[in-house]
Parts: C-alpha cells; structure tokens; sequence
C-alpha cells in the first residue's frame, strides 16, 4: 500500500528547489501531481513529467478523478508521494473522497479575487471559503498538521494563525 508522506498545495506545481528539496524527504519515491488541465495536455504533462524526473523521483501527473481511481483500485500501490494540487479545492474533494494523509503544506497561491482574497502568508492568498476546507479536512478528516510554507527554509505559519484571519 501506497503513502502519502506530503500533500501540497502550490499553484506552481514542481518547480526548482523547492521540490529538490521536498522530494528528499524521507521515504519519498514519487511525485503525483494531480491537475485536470496539466493531466489533459500531453506537452504540459510530459513537462512535468521531466520535471519531477529532475528530483529523481518517478513522477506522476493524472486528473482528479484519476487520482481517486488510483487510490480506490490499488491504494496508490507502493508509492510513498508528494502529492501535488493547484488549488486547496482539489485537495479537499481528494481528502473527502477517502485519500488519506496527514501533512498537508500550502506553499503558494496567487489572489483571484480583490473582494475576497487575503493575503494569510507572504505566498498565499486564501479565501473564506478555502480557509473553512482546510479547517473541515483538520477536524473531520485526519489531516493533523496543516500548515503555511512557500519553501522549506521559509518559517511556517499555522493553520490556527491563519484561520483566525478569517475569524474561524
């Protein structure tokens, strides 16, 4: 059975240090980076394919739906991933479907809407209704530590300290 040792959410994806450095996390053997637009583009797949590759960890992009397929028929067989999502959104539909994991990192994600998005970290807009996810998939679904980091030499900020932005 396969483990998820990092779920991520950054609208980058794999890109430079970062995921070097990441992906020598202990025990890690692969990279599944799970977009729907990524997954259905054969030159942006194959992309990030080589990307990951870089890291020395097989890489491996699908679609949500996929992902979800992937976990109920084999448990993800014996890889032990860094998942990747763009969007917290996918990260919780994954969660709530059964995808299980215990550390998620929010590394980047860029403002959309003026109105509504705060700037939480240095690297990441969130909200409300993302902030309220992350909070449901911390209390309901298993997901213990969840925490704000653009790199891994960037202090951490708490999902407490930033649910408190949004009054939660």
């Amino acid at each position: 059975m396969g483990v998820i040792n990092l779920a991520r959410v950054d609208e980058r994806l794999i890109h430079g240090q970062v995921m070097m450095t990441l992906s020598q996390k202990s025990g890690v053997n692969s990279i599944f980076v799970v977009d729907e637009v990524v997954a259905k583009d054969k030159f942006m797949r194959d992309l990030y394919k080589n990307a990951g590759s870089r890291t020395g960890q097989k890489t491996i992009v699908i679609t949500p739906e996929k992902a979800k397929f992937y976990w109920d028929e084999f448990n993800f067989k014996e890889y032990n991933c860094i998942l990747i999502t763009k969007t917290v959104s996918v990260i919780y539909d994954l969660v709530k479907h059964g995808v299980p994991m215990k550390e998620l990192n929010i590394g980047g994600i860029a403002q959309k809407d003026p109105d509504k998005d705060l700037l939480v970290t240095k690297s990441v807009y969130l909200n409300k209704d993302d902030a309220e996810k992350l909070k449901d998939m911390n209390e309901n679904y298993g997901v213990e530590d969840i925490y704000f980091q653009a790199t891994p030499s960037a202090p951490k900020s708490s999902l407490k300290d930033v649910l408190k932005q949004f009054g939660l």
